[in-house]
Protein backbone atom coordinates (compact mmCIF):
# COMPACT_ATOMS: atom_id res chain seq x y z
CA UNK A 1 0.00 0.00 0.00
CA UNK A 2 1.46 3.34 -1.00
CA UNK A 3 2.11 5.73 1.86
CA UNK A 4 0.49 9.17 1.86
CA UNK A 5 3.93 10.71 2.29
CA UNK A 6 5.12 9.06 -0.94
CA UNK A 7 2.02 10.21 -2.81
CA UNK A 8 2.51 13.76 -1.54
CA UNK A 9 6.15 13.66 -2.62
CA UNK A 10 5.28 12.49 -6.11
CA UNK A 11 2.53 15.09 -6.49
CA UNK A 12 4.77 17.95 -5.37
CA UNK A 13 6.46 19.80 -8.22
CA UNK A 14 10.07 20.73 -7.69
CA UNK A 15 11.35 23.92 -9.27
CA UNK A 16 14.85 22.94 -10.35
CA UNK A 17 16.29 26.44 -10.36
CA UNK A 18 13.72 28.28 -8.26
CA UNK A 19 15.11 31.55 -9.52
CA UNK A 20 13.01 34.70 -9.93
CA UNK A 21 14.51 35.08 -13.39
CA UNK A 22 13.16 31.69 -14.47
CA UNK A 23 9.71 32.46 -13.08
CA UNK A 24 9.56 35.78 -14.92
CA UNK A 25 10.54 34.35 -18.29
CA UNK A 26 7.81 32.92 -20.58
CA UNK A 27 7.27 29.18 -20.38
CA UNK A 28 6.44 29.01 -24.10
CA UNK A 29 7.74 31.41 -26.71
CA UNK A 30 6.90 30.98 -30.40
CA UNK A 31 8.52 33.17 -33.01
CA UNK A 32 8.11 33.06 -36.79
CA UNK A 33 6.45 29.62 -36.78
CA UNK A 34 5.41 28.38 -40.23
CA UNK A 35 4.05 24.92 -41.05
CA UNK A 36 3.68 23.40 -44.48
CA UNK A 37 2.58 20.12 -46.03
CA UNK A 38 4.45 19.76 -49.27
CA UNK A 39 4.00 22.99 -51.26
CA UNK A 40 1.00 24.12 -49.17
CA UNK A 41 1.78 26.42 -46.26
CA UNK A 42 -0.95 26.15 -43.62
CA UNK A 43 0.57 28.34 -40.86
CA UNK A 44 2.54 31.51 -41.59
CA UNK A 45 4.85 33.52 -39.32
CA UNK A 46 2.99 32.94 -36.04
CA UNK A 47 4.40 34.32 -32.82
CA UNK A 48 3.21 34.63 -29.20
CA UNK A 49 4.32 34.09 -25.59
CA UNK A 50 2.68 32.17 -22.74
CA UNK A 51 3.77 32.96 -19.20
CA UNK A 52 4.21 30.45 -16.38
CA UNK A 53 0.88 29.66 -14.72
CA UNK A 54 -0.96 31.74 -17.34
CA UNK A 55 -3.53 30.81 -19.97
CA UNK A 56 -3.67 31.68 -23.66
CA UNK A 57 -6.40 30.79 -26.16
CA UNK A 58 -5.90 30.20 -29.87
CA UNK A 59 -9.24 30.95 -31.54
CA UNK A 60 -10.52 30.72 -35.10
CA UNK A 61 -12.56 28.56 -37.46
CA UNK A 62 -11.65 25.09 -38.71
CA UNK A 63 -8.65 25.41 -40.99
CA UNK A 64 -7.36 28.50 -39.20
CA UNK A 65 -4.26 26.66 -37.99
CA UNK A 66 -5.08 26.36 -34.26
CA UNK A 67 -4.57 22.63 -33.92
CA UNK A 68 -1.62 22.67 -36.32
CA UNK A 69 0.21 25.13 -34.07
CA UNK A 70 -0.51 22.96 -31.03
CA UNK A 71 0.71 19.85 -32.79
CA UNK A 72 3.84 21.68 -33.90
CA UNK A 73 4.54 22.50 -30.25
CA UNK A 74 3.93 18.84 -29.34
CA UNK A 75 5.96 17.63 -32.34
CA UNK A 76 2.94 15.60 -33.49
CA UNK A 77 2.44 16.94 -37.02
CA UNK A 78 0.93 14.51 -39.49
CA UNK A 79 3.20 12.73 -41.97
CA UNK A 80 4.66 15.23 -44.43
CA UNK A 81 4.30 18.21 -42.11
CA UNK A 82 7.31 20.49 -41.76
CA UNK A 83 7.68 23.27 -39.19
CA UNK A 84 10.08 26.20 -39.41
CA UNK A 85 10.77 29.04 -37.01
CA UNK A 86 11.51 28.97 -33.31
CA UNK A 87 9.64 27.25 -30.46
CA UNK A 88 11.14 27.72 -26.99
CA UNK A 89 9.81 25.69 -24.08
CA UNK A 90 11.10 26.43 -20.58
CA UNK A 91 14.05 28.30 -22.09
CA UNK A 92 15.04 25.53 -24.52
CA UNK A 93 14.56 25.61 -28.29
CA UNK A 94 12.67 22.38 -29.04
CA UNK A 95 11.74 22.56 -32.70
CA UNK A 96 15.20 21.45 -33.74
CA UNK A 97 15.52 18.65 -31.19
CA UNK A 98 15.63 15.07 -32.39
CA UNK A 99 12.60 12.93 -31.57
CA UNK A 100 14.71 10.97 -29.08
CA UNK A 101 15.60 14.13 -27.14
CA UNK A 102 12.11 15.65 -27.34
CA UNK A 103 10.17 12.53 -26.36
CA UNK A 104 10.90 12.86 -22.60
CA UNK A 105 9.19 16.29 -22.65
CA UNK A 106 5.98 15.09 -24.30
CA UNK A 107 3.59 13.88 -21.63
CA UNK A 108 5.89 14.70 -18.70
CA UNK A 109 6.43 18.43 -19.20
CA UNK A 110 3.85 19.11 -21.95
CA UNK A 111 0.46 17.46 -21.43
CA UNK A 112 -2.20 17.11 -24.11
CA UNK A 113 -6.01 16.88 -23.85
CA UNK A 114 -7.42 15.90 -27.27
CA UNK A 115 -10.77 16.97 -28.68
CA UNK A 116 -12.72 13.73 -28.92
CA UNK A 117 -12.53 11.33 -25.96
CA UNK A 118 -14.46 8.72 -27.94
CA UNK A 119 -11.61 8.40 -30.44
CA UNK A 120 -8.74 9.01 -28.02
CA UNK A 121 -9.17 5.94 -25.82
CA UNK A 122 -8.85 2.30 -26.87
CA UNK A 123 -12.37 0.80 -26.70
CA UNK A 124 -11.17 -2.76 -25.95
CA UNK A 125 -8.92 -1.89 -23.00
CA UNK A 126 -9.99 -0.75 -19.54
CA UNK A 127 -9.42 2.81 -18.40
CA UNK A 128 -7.02 1.49 -15.77
CA UNK A 129 -4.84 -0.33 -18.30
CA UNK A 130 -4.55 2.84 -20.37
CA UNK A 131 -3.99 4.99 -17.28
CA UNK A 132 -1.03 2.82 -16.32
CA UNK A 133 0.68 3.89 -19.56
CA UNK A 134 0.35 7.54 -18.49
CA UNK A 135 1.55 6.65 -14.99
CA UNK A 136 4.71 5.18 -16.52
CA UNK A 137 5.76 8.80 -17.14
CA UNK A 138 5.91 9.32 -13.36
CA UNK A 139 9.22 8.47 -11.72
CA UNK A 140 7.83 5.63 -9.63
CA UNK A 141 8.61 1.92 -10.26
CA UNK A 142 6.11 0.55 -7.72
CA UNK A 143 2.93 -0.51 -9.54
CA UNK A 144 0.73 -0.21 -6.43
CA UNK A 145 1.87 3.37 -5.87
CA UNK A 146 1.28 4.20 -9.54
CA UNK A 147 -2.29 2.89 -9.25
CA UNK A 148 -2.80 4.96 -6.09
CA UNK A 149 -1.59 8.02 -8.01
CA UNK A 150 -4.11 7.30 -10.78
CA UNK A 151 -7.02 6.90 -8.35
CA UNK A 152 -6.07 10.07 -6.49
CA UNK A 153 -5.83 12.00 -9.77
CA UNK A 154 -9.23 10.67 -10.90
CA UNK A 155 -10.69 11.92 -7.62
CA UNK A 156 -8.96 15.27 -8.13
CA UNK A 157 -10.60 15.74 -11.54
CA UNK A 158 -14.04 15.10 -10.05
CA UNK A 159 -14.68 11.42 -10.85
CA UNK A 160 -16.84 10.27 -7.93
CA UNK A 161 -15.91 6.59 -7.92
CA UNK A 162 -12.29 6.36 -9.11
CA UNK A 163 -12.06 2.59 -8.69
CA UNK A 164 -15.17 2.00 -10.81
CA UNK A 165 -13.79 4.31 -13.50
CA UNK A 166 -10.43 2.49 -13.34
CA UNK A 167 -12.16 -0.86 -13.93
CA UNK A 168 -14.50 0.39 -16.68
CA UNK A 169 -14.22 0.29 -20.45
CA UNK A 170 -14.67 3.60 -22.33
CA UNK A 171 -18.17 2.72 -23.57
CA UNK A 172 -19.34 2.34 -19.97
CA UNK A 173 -18.66 6.01 -19.17
CA UNK A 174 -20.39 9.19 -20.30
CA UNK A 175 -18.74 11.77 -22.55
CA UNK A 176 -18.14 14.11 -19.63
CA UNK A 177 -16.53 11.32 -17.58
CA UNK A 178 -14.29 10.32 -20.50
CA UNK A 179 -13.13 13.92 -20.91
CA UNK A 180 -12.28 14.04 -17.18
CA UNK A 181 -10.32 10.81 -17.61
CA UNK A 182 -8.29 12.38 -20.43
CA UNK A 183 -7.63 15.49 -18.35
CA UNK A 184 -6.60 13.30 -15.43
CA UNK A 185 -4.17 11.32 -17.58
CA UNK A 186 -2.72 14.56 -18.96
CA UNK A 187 -2.10 16.14 -15.54
CA UNK A 188 -0.96 12.92 -13.81
CA UNK A 189 2.76 13.58 -14.53
CA UNK A 190 2.26 17.20 -13.39
CA UNK A 191 3.31 18.92 -16.63
CA UNK A 192 4.36 22.55 -16.83
CA UNK A 193 2.15 23.13 -19.89
CA UNK A 194 -1.26 21.67 -20.72
CA UNK A 195 -2.49 21.88 -24.32
CA UNK A 196 -6.30 21.46 -24.52
CA UNK A 197 -7.64 21.09 -28.07
CA UNK A 198 -11.38 21.93 -28.16
CA UNK A 199 -11.86 19.96 -24.91
CA UNK A 200 -15.61 20.65 -24.63
CA UNK A 201 -16.87 20.93 -28.21
CA UNK A 202 -19.02 17.77 -28.05
CA UNK A 203 -20.32 18.19 -24.49
CA UNK A 204 -23.54 19.50 -22.96
CA UNK A 205 -23.44 23.09 -21.75
CA UNK A 206 -23.45 22.12 -18.05
CA UNK A 207 -20.75 19.46 -18.52
CA UNK A 208 -18.79 21.95 -20.64
CA UNK A 209 -18.82 24.39 -17.73
CA UNK A 210 -17.67 21.69 -15.28
CA UNK A 211 -14.80 20.67 -17.56
CA UNK A 212 -13.68 24.26 -18.09
CA UNK A 213 -13.98 24.95 -14.36
CA UNK A 214 -11.86 21.86 -13.76
CA UNK A 215 -9.16 23.02 -16.18
CA UNK A 216 -9.07 26.45 -14.54
CA UNK A 217 -8.93 24.86 -11.07
CA UNK A 218 -6.06 22.52 -12.02
CA UNK A 219 -4.21 25.35 -13.73
CA UNK A 220 -4.18 27.41 -10.53
CA UNK A 221 -3.71 24.54 -8.04
CA UNK A 222 -0.84 22.94 -9.95
CA UNK A 223 0.62 26.16 -11.42
CA UNK A 224 0.15 24.79 -14.95
CA UNK A 225 0.22 26.99 -18.03
CA UNK A 226 -2.81 26.39 -20.28
CA UNK A 227 -2.86 26.63 -24.07
CA UNK A 228 -6.56 26.43 -24.94
CA UNK A 229 -7.73 25.84 -28.51
CA UNK A 230 -11.32 26.83 -29.27
CA UNK A 231 -13.53 28.41 -31.94
CA UNK A 232 -15.79 30.01 -29.32
CA UNK A 233 -14.76 33.54 -28.41
CA UNK A 234 -17.01 33.58 -25.33
CA UNK A 235 -15.30 30.50 -23.88
CA UNK A 236 -11.88 31.92 -24.68
CA UNK A 237 -12.75 35.22 -23.03
CA UNK A 238 -13.90 33.50 -19.84
CA UNK A 239 -10.93 31.16 -19.53
CA UNK A 240 -7.81 32.82 -20.97
CA UNK A 241 -5.56 35.68 -19.92
CA UNK A 242 -4.66 36.45 -23.53
CA UNK A 243 -6.00 35.62 -27.00
CA UNK A 244 -4.50 34.95 -30.42
CA UNK A 245 -7.02 35.15 -33.28
CA UNK A 246 -6.16 33.08 -36.37
CA UNK A 247 -7.51 32.88 -39.90
CA UNK A 248 -6.04 30.75 -42.69
CA UNK A 249 -2.91 30.18 -40.62
CA UNK A 250 -2.23 33.89 -40.12
CA UNK A 251 -2.56 35.84 -36.87
CA UNK A 252 -5.23 38.51 -37.25
CA UNK A 253 -5.11 39.96 -33.76
CA UNK A 254 -3.34 39.20 -30.47
CA UNK A 255 -3.37 40.71 -27.02
CA UNK A 256 -4.98 40.62 -23.58
CA UNK A 257 -8.40 39.03 -23.31
CA UNK A 258 -9.93 42.31 -22.17
CA UNK A 259 -8.69 44.24 -25.17
CA UNK A 260 -9.54 41.68 -27.85
CA UNK A 261 -12.90 40.65 -26.42
CA UNK A 262 -14.32 44.02 -25.39
CA UNK A 263 -13.24 45.90 -28.52
CA UNK A 264 -12.04 43.59 -31.32
CA UNK A 265 -10.13 45.69 -33.82
CA UNK A 266 -9.68 43.25 -36.72
CA UNK A 267 -12.61 42.53 -39.04
CA UNK A 268 -12.25 38.79 -38.49
CA UNK A 269 -12.30 39.04 -34.68
CA UNK A 270 -15.40 41.23 -34.94
CA UNK A 271 -17.06 38.56 -37.10
CA UNK A 272 -16.22 35.84 -34.57
CA UNK A 273 -17.70 38.04 -31.86
CA UNK A 274 -20.89 38.56 -33.87
CA UNK A 275 -21.25 34.83 -34.62
CA UNK A 276 -21.19 33.64 -30.98
CA UNK A 277 -24.84 32.97 -29.97
CA UNK A 278 -24.25 33.74 -26.29
CA UNK A 279 -23.01 37.23 -27.14
CA UNK A 280 -25.76 38.09 -29.64
CA UNK A 281 -29.09 36.63 -28.46
CA UNK A 282 -31.24 38.92 -30.65
CA UNK A 283 -29.24 38.61 -33.86
CA UNK A 284 -32.04 36.87 -35.78
CA UNK A 285 -35.02 38.69 -34.24
CA UNK A 286 -36.22 40.03 -37.61
CA UNK A 287 -36.04 36.61 -39.24
CA UNK A 288 -38.00 35.03 -36.38
CA UNK A 289 -40.74 37.66 -36.40
CA UNK A 290 -42.64 36.44 -39.50
CA UNK A 291 -43.37 33.15 -37.76
CA UNK A 292 -44.62 35.02 -34.70
CA UNK A 293 -46.90 37.13 -36.86
CA UNK A 294 -48.16 33.97 -38.56
CA UNK A 295 -48.86 32.47 -35.17
CA UNK A 296 -50.69 35.59 -34.03
CA UNK A 297 -53.09 35.53 -36.97
CA UNK A 298 -53.90 31.79 -36.81
CA UNK A 299 -54.50 31.10 -33.14
CA UNK A 300 -57.83 29.45 -33.97
CA UNK A 301 -56.10 26.63 -35.85
CA UNK A 302 -54.98 23.38 -34.24
CA UNK A 303 -51.23 22.99 -33.57
CA UNK A 304 -49.15 21.47 -36.34
CA UNK A 305 -47.65 19.01 -33.84
CA UNK A 306 -49.34 17.62 -30.73
CA UNK A 307 -47.56 15.27 -28.31
CA UNK A 308 -49.87 14.26 -25.45
CA UNK A 309 -48.95 12.21 -22.36
CA UNK A 310 -46.30 10.12 -24.11
CA UNK A 311 -44.28 7.57 -22.14
CA UNK A 312 -41.64 5.18 -23.46
CA UNK A 313 -39.72 2.53 -21.53
CA UNK A 314 -36.88 0.19 -22.49
CA UNK A 315 -35.62 -2.96 -20.83
CA UNK A 316 -31.83 -3.01 -20.41
CA UNK A 317 -30.07 -5.90 -18.62
CA UNK A 318 -33.37 -6.94 -17.08
CA UNK A 319 -34.10 -3.44 -15.74
CA UNK A 320 -36.95 -1.24 -16.98
CA UNK A 321 -35.72 2.28 -17.83
CA UNK A 322 -38.16 5.11 -18.49
CA UNK A 323 -36.66 7.22 -21.29
CA UNK A 324 -39.69 9.52 -21.77
CA UNK A 325 -42.20 10.03 -18.98
CA UNK A 326 -45.61 11.66 -19.56
CA UNK A 327 -44.27 14.17 -22.10
CA UNK A 328 -46.63 16.69 -23.70
CA UNK A 329 -46.01 19.68 -25.95
CA UNK A 330 -47.58 21.39 -28.96
CA UNK A 331 -46.01 23.32 -31.84
CA UNK A 332 -47.90 25.92 -33.87
CA UNK A 333 -47.42 25.97 -37.65
CA UNK A 334 -44.56 28.14 -38.87
CA UNK A 335 -42.76 28.24 -35.51
CA UNK A 336 -39.74 26.56 -33.93
CA UNK A 337 -40.06 24.51 -30.77
CA UNK A 338 -36.88 23.48 -28.95
CA UNK A 339 -36.27 20.45 -26.77
CA UNK A 340 -33.34 21.11 -24.46
CA UNK A 341 -31.60 19.23 -21.67
CA UNK A 342 -28.45 17.33 -20.86
CA UNK A 343 -27.49 13.98 -22.40
CA UNK A 344 -29.85 11.32 -21.11
CA UNK A 345 -32.72 13.76 -20.60
CA UNK A 346 -34.90 12.02 -23.21
CA UNK A 347 -34.60 14.47 -26.13
CA UNK A 348 -33.49 11.89 -28.69
CA UNK A 349 -36.14 9.35 -27.67
CA UNK A 350 -38.80 12.06 -27.91
CA UNK A 351 -37.92 12.89 -31.51
CA UNK A 352 -37.67 9.20 -32.46
CA UNK A 353 -41.23 8.85 -31.19
CA UNK A 354 -42.27 11.95 -33.14
CA UNK A 355 -40.74 10.52 -36.33
CA UNK A 356 -42.44 7.16 -35.84
CA UNK A 357 -39.10 5.37 -35.43
CA UNK A 358 -40.26 4.19 -31.99
CA UNK A 359 -43.77 3.56 -30.69
CA UNK A 360 -44.85 5.01 -27.31
CA UNK A 361 -46.12 2.74 -24.54
CA UNK A 362 -48.92 5.19 -23.87
CA UNK A 363 -49.93 8.61 -25.17
CA UNK A 364 -50.70 10.15 -28.56
CA UNK A 365 -48.65 11.90 -31.25
CA UNK A 366 -50.28 13.82 -34.10
CA UNK A 367 -48.77 15.80 -36.99
CA UNK A 368 -51.13 17.98 -39.02
CA UNK A 369 -54.05 16.18 -37.41
CA UNK A 370 -52.82 12.68 -38.36
CA UNK A 371 -52.10 10.31 -35.50
CA UNK A 372 -48.68 8.64 -35.86
CA UNK A 373 -48.52 6.15 -33.02
CA UNK A 374 -49.84 2.68 -33.62
CA UNK A 375 -49.26 2.80 -37.37
CA UNK A 376 -47.08 0.50 -39.43
CA UNK A 377 -44.02 1.82 -41.31
CA UNK A 378 -45.87 1.31 -44.59
CA UNK A 379 -48.76 3.51 -43.49
CA UNK A 380 -46.30 6.13 -42.20
CA UNK A 381 -44.66 6.63 -45.60
CA UNK A 382 -47.21 9.23 -46.64
CA UNK A 383 -46.59 11.14 -43.41
CA UNK A 384 -42.80 10.99 -43.81
CA UNK A 385 -43.12 12.93 -47.06
CA UNK A 386 -44.17 15.89 -44.93
CA UNK A 387 -41.99 15.16 -41.88
CA UNK A 388 -38.24 15.16 -42.45
CA UNK A 389 -35.10 14.93 -40.30
CA UNK A 390 -31.75 16.73 -40.45
CA UNK A 391 -29.16 14.69 -38.58
CA UNK A 392 -26.59 15.94 -36.12
CA UNK A 393 -23.36 15.22 -37.94
CA UNK A 394 -23.05 16.06 -41.67
CA UNK A 395 -19.78 14.11 -41.78
CA UNK A 396 -21.57 10.81 -41.10
CA UNK A 397 -25.14 11.38 -42.32
CA UNK A 398 -24.23 11.58 -46.02
CA UNK A 399 -23.08 8.54 -48.02
CA UNK A 400 -19.44 9.33 -48.89
CA UNK A 401 -19.64 7.39 -52.18
CA UNK A 402 -22.56 9.40 -53.60
CA UNK A 403 -22.46 12.74 -55.36
CA UNK A 404 -24.47 15.72 -54.16
CA UNK A 405 -27.05 15.30 -56.93
CA UNK A 406 -27.72 11.68 -55.90
CA UNK A 407 -27.87 12.54 -52.20
CA UNK A 408 -30.45 15.27 -52.64
CA UNK A 409 -32.48 13.37 -55.26
CA UNK A 410 -32.75 10.08 -53.34
CA UNK A 411 -35.96 11.00 -51.42
CA UNK A 412 -37.64 11.85 -54.75
CA UNK A 413 -36.52 8.51 -56.16
CA UNK A 414 -37.83 6.65 -53.10
CA UNK A 415 -41.26 8.25 -53.36
CA UNK A 416 -41.24 8.09 -57.19
CA UNK A 417 -42.06 11.76 -57.52
CA UNK A 418 -42.03 13.38 -60.99
CA UNK A 419 -40.12 12.60 -64.14
CA UNK A 420 -36.33 12.51 -64.31
CA UNK A 421 -36.27 16.10 -65.56
CA UNK A 422 -38.67 17.24 -62.83
CA UNK A 423 -36.55 15.57 -60.16
CA UNK A 424 -33.42 17.28 -61.44
CA UNK A 425 -35.24 20.62 -61.34
CA UNK A 426 -36.38 19.94 -57.73
CA UNK A 427 -32.79 19.09 -56.73
CA UNK A 428 -31.50 22.38 -58.15
CA UNK A 429 -34.31 24.29 -56.46
CA UNK A 430 -33.52 22.68 -53.09
CA UNK A 431 -29.81 23.51 -53.44
CA UNK A 432 -30.64 27.09 -54.36
CA UNK A 433 -32.89 27.35 -51.29
CA UNK A 434 -29.91 26.60 -49.03
CA UNK A 435 -27.53 28.84 -50.95
CA UNK A 436 -25.57 26.21 -52.90
CA UNK A 437 -24.77 26.43 -56.61
CA UNK A 438 -25.16 23.82 -59.33
CA UNK A 439 -21.38 23.55 -59.62
CA UNK A 440 -21.49 21.29 -56.52
CA UNK A 441 -23.85 18.71 -58.05
CA UNK A 442 -21.09 16.32 -59.08
CA UNK A 443 -18.99 16.62 -55.93
CA UNK A 444 -18.82 13.98 -53.22
CA UNK A 445 -19.08 14.89 -49.50
CA UNK A 446 -15.30 14.68 -49.03
CA UNK A 447 -14.92 17.62 -51.44
CA UNK A 448 -17.26 19.82 -49.37
CA UNK A 449 -16.68 21.89 -46.25
CA UNK A 450 -18.59 21.10 -43.06
CA UNK A 451 -21.02 23.95 -43.69
CA UNK A 452 -21.61 22.85 -47.28
CA UNK A 453 -22.29 19.28 -46.13
CA UNK A 454 -24.91 20.42 -43.65
CA UNK A 455 -26.53 22.60 -46.32
CA UNK A 456 -26.70 19.51 -48.55
CA UNK A 457 -28.35 17.62 -45.68
CA UNK A 458 -30.91 20.42 -45.31
CA UNK A 459 -31.51 20.49 -49.08
CA UNK A 460 -32.10 16.74 -48.96
CA UNK A 461 -34.77 17.25 -46.29
CA UNK A 462 -36.37 20.11 -48.30
CA UNK A 463 -36.58 18.36 -51.66
CA UNK A 464 -39.87 16.63 -50.73
CA UNK A 465 -41.31 20.03 -49.73
CA UNK A 466 -42.21 18.93 -46.18
CA UNK A 467 -44.22 20.94 -43.66
CA UNK A 468 -42.24 19.85 -40.58
CA UNK A 469 -38.48 19.38 -40.18
CA UNK A 470 -36.87 17.86 -37.09
CA UNK A 471 -33.40 19.31 -36.50
CA UNK A 472 -31.29 17.02 -34.31
CA UNK A 473 -28.33 19.11 -33.07
CA UNK A 474 -27.81 20.30 -36.69
CA UNK A 475 -24.90 22.63 -35.92
CA UNK A 476 -23.09 20.94 -33.00
CA UNK A 477 -20.31 19.65 -35.28
CA UNK A 478 -19.74 23.06 -36.88
CA UNK A 479 -17.72 26.18 -36.06
CA UNK A 480 -19.67 29.16 -34.74
CA UNK A 481 -19.25 31.08 -38.00
CA UNK A 482 -20.53 28.18 -40.11
CA UNK A 483 -23.26 27.61 -37.52
CA UNK A 484 -24.39 31.22 -37.93
CA UNK A 485 -24.71 30.72 -41.70
CA UNK A 486 -26.79 27.55 -41.22
CA UNK A 487 -29.10 29.24 -38.69
CA UNK A 488 -29.67 32.12 -41.10
CA UNK A 489 -30.55 29.63 -43.86
CA UNK A 490 -33.00 27.79 -41.61
CA UNK A 491 -34.77 30.93 -40.40
CA UNK A 492 -34.93 32.41 -43.90
CA UNK A 493 -36.52 29.21 -45.21
CA UNK A 494 -38.99 29.18 -42.34
CA UNK A 495 -40.03 32.80 -42.94
CA UNK A 496 -40.41 32.22 -46.68
CA UNK A 497 -41.94 28.71 -46.75
CA UNK A 498 -43.79 28.64 -43.43
CA UNK A 499 -41.88 25.58 -42.19
CA UNK A 500 -42.39 24.18 -38.70
CA UNK A 501 -39.25 23.12 -36.85
CA UNK A 502 -38.60 20.89 -33.85
CA UNK A 503 -35.08 21.80 -32.75
CA UNK A 504 -33.13 19.47 -30.44
CA UNK A 505 -30.07 21.00 -28.83
CA UNK A 506 -27.94 21.25 -25.70
CA UNK A 507 -26.80 24.75 -26.79
CA UNK A 508 -29.16 27.06 -24.96
CA UNK A 509 -27.58 30.18 -26.41
CA UNK A 510 -28.43 28.94 -29.90
CA UNK A 511 -31.95 27.99 -28.79
CA UNK A 512 -32.47 31.57 -27.58
CA UNK A 513 -31.55 32.85 -31.05
CA UNK A 514 -33.56 30.33 -33.06
CA UNK A 515 -36.65 29.09 -31.22
CA UNK A 516 -40.04 30.56 -30.34
CA UNK A 517 -41.03 28.06 -27.64
CA UNK A 518 -39.02 25.60 -25.55
CA UNK A 519 -39.48 22.49 -23.41
CA UNK A 520 -36.78 21.74 -20.81
CA UNK A 521 -36.30 17.99 -20.27
CA UNK A 522 -34.70 16.28 -17.28
CA UNK A 523 -34.61 12.52 -16.76
CA UNK A 524 -37.35 11.93 -19.32
CA UNK A 525 -39.76 14.55 -18.00
CA UNK A 526 -40.56 18.09 -19.12
CA UNK A 527 -39.78 20.25 -16.09
CA UNK A 528 -40.52 23.62 -17.70
CA UNK A 529 -42.28 24.77 -20.85
CA UNK A 530 -43.12 28.13 -22.41
CA UNK A 531 -41.96 30.87 -24.73
CA UNK A 532 -38.23 31.43 -25.11
CA UNK A 533 -38.69 34.94 -23.71
CA UNK A 534 -40.34 33.64 -20.53
CA UNK A 535 -38.05 30.64 -19.96
CA UNK A 536 -34.83 32.56 -20.54
CA UNK A 537 -36.01 35.72 -18.82
CA UNK A 538 -37.64 34.18 -15.76
CA UNK A 539 -36.86 30.45 -15.31
CA UNK A 540 -38.90 28.85 -12.55
CA UNK A 541 -37.05 25.56 -12.04
CA UNK A 542 -33.57 25.16 -10.45
CA UNK A 543 -32.57 22.78 -13.27
CA UNK A 544 -33.44 25.37 -15.93
CA UNK A 545 -31.52 28.02 -14.03
CA UNK A 546 -28.46 25.75 -13.83
CA UNK A 547 -28.58 25.23 -17.61
CA UNK A 548 -28.84 28.96 -18.26
CA UNK A 549 -26.06 29.79 -15.81
CA UNK A 550 -23.76 27.44 -17.74
CA UNK A 551 -23.94 29.50 -20.94
CA UNK A 552 -20.52 31.14 -21.48
CA UNK A 553 -20.85 34.91 -21.56
CA UNK A 554 -17.25 36.07 -21.73
CA UNK A 555 -17.84 38.21 -18.64
CA UNK A 556 -14.99 36.58 -16.74
CA UNK A 557 -12.58 37.75 -19.39
CA UNK A 558 -13.67 41.35 -18.95
CA UNK A 559 -13.32 41.12 -15.17
CA UNK A 560 -9.96 39.35 -15.26
CA UNK A 561 -7.77 42.23 -16.42
CA UNK A 562 -8.99 45.75 -15.64
CA UNK A 563 -5.92 47.29 -17.26
CA UNK A 564 -5.69 46.08 -20.88
CA UNK A 565 -2.25 45.25 -22.17
CA UNK A 566 -1.04 46.48 -25.54
CA UNK A 567 -1.96 44.22 -28.44
CA UNK A 568 -0.90 43.76 -32.01
CA UNK A 569 -3.38 44.31 -34.82
CA UNK A 570 -2.21 42.85 -38.09
CA UNK A 571 -2.37 44.46 -41.50
CA UNK A 572 -5.52 42.99 -43.05
CA UNK A 573 -4.89 44.46 -46.48
CA UNK A 574 -1.48 42.80 -46.57
CA UNK A 575 -2.99 39.50 -45.47
CA UNK A 576 -5.68 39.67 -48.14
Amino acid sequence: MASQDRLTELFARTDVTGSALRRSSPLLRIDGLSVSYGPQQVVSDVGFELGRGKSLALIGESGSGKSTIARAVLRLLATGGRANGRVEFDGQEVLGLSERRFRPLRGRAIGFVPQDPGNSLNPVRTIGAQAMEAAALVDEPNKAIRKALILETFAQVGLDNPQRVYDSYPHQLSGGMLQRVLIGLAVLPRPLLLVADEPTSALDVTIQKRILDLLSKLQHELDISLLLITHDLAIAAERADSLVVLKDGIVQEAGSTTAVFSAPASAYARKLHADVPALNPDRYRKLRDPAFRLLGTKTDKAPKIEVSGVTKTFTVDGKVLTAVNDVSFAVQAGTTHALVGESGSGKTTAIRLLLGLEQPDIGNIAVAGEQLNGRSPESLRAVWRHLQLVYQNPFTSLDPTWKVEQLVREPLDQFKIGTREERSARVREALANVGLGEHLLLRKPEALSGGQRQRVAIARSLVLKPDVIVLDEPTSALDVSVQADIVEVLLSLQARLGLTYVFVSHDLALVRQLAHTVSVMQRGRIVEHGSVTDIFGNPQQPYTRSLLESIPSGAAGIARAPHPQPRRIFNEEKIA
